[in-house]
């Protein structure tokens, strides 16, 4: 039963070939959002591990992280708190750079946003690389969570970013993997 869910879960992803760029097959959840079904079945299967414990925040990593994040939130009674790129948020925030194919990139969150010892999910849409989820859980850290794990929806497993975070200690939960990039 189970496998059949994900299954259909894996079903409701749109993948677009040659997106950003050529050789890439870029993994489209909006489709997995539109549907209700597919919608409520992946929040329900990213919250399932944690139901009933006691999880303080979900952070979301802009954008898609933001939607899958809050419901994840909700769903647990628990605070969100947004990781965004440099730059979008109002308050004072502690940032972090990281490495991109071609340079880097920076993310941050309020100073305020975590309180040290809060047991914190980090959730979002894709892992790949793992640089910009790494990344986060740096932030966190930093600020004195304790990273409870890290969920996505998708795994692309040959790229390692599920493994990198593993290797920093980080439980990681995926509920589908897609082979390529």
């Amino acid at each position: 039963m189970e496998a059949r869910r994900h299954s259909a879960l894996k079903d409701s992803v749109r993948s677009i070939p040659d997106y950003p760029k050529p050789g890439i097959i870029f993994r489209d959840i909006t489709t997995l959002l539109s549907d209700p079904r597919s919608f409520r079945r992946a929040v329900d299967s990213l919250v399932h591990p944690y139901a009933g414990g006691r999880i303080d925040q979900v952070a979301g990593i802009e954008a898609r992280g933001f939607i899958l994040g809050g419901a994840v939130a909700h769903q647990l009674s628990s605070g969100f708190v947004p990781i965004r790129k440099k730059g979008k948020l109002p308050h004072k925030t502690v940032s972090t750079a990281y490495a991109l194919e071609y340079g880097t990139d920076e993310i941050e969150i309020h100073v305020d946003a975590i309180k040290p010892g809060d047991r914190v999910i980090l959730v979002d849409d894709l892992i790949a690389t793992g640089g910009t989820a790494t990344a986060a859980v740096n932030l966190l850290r930093q600020l004195g969570a304790e990273v409870v794990a890290a969920c996505f929806v998708i795994d692309l497993p040959e790229i390692g970013g599920a493994q990198r975070l593993r290797d920093l200690g980080v439980t990681v939960r995926t509920l589908m993997e897609f082979e390529g990039h």
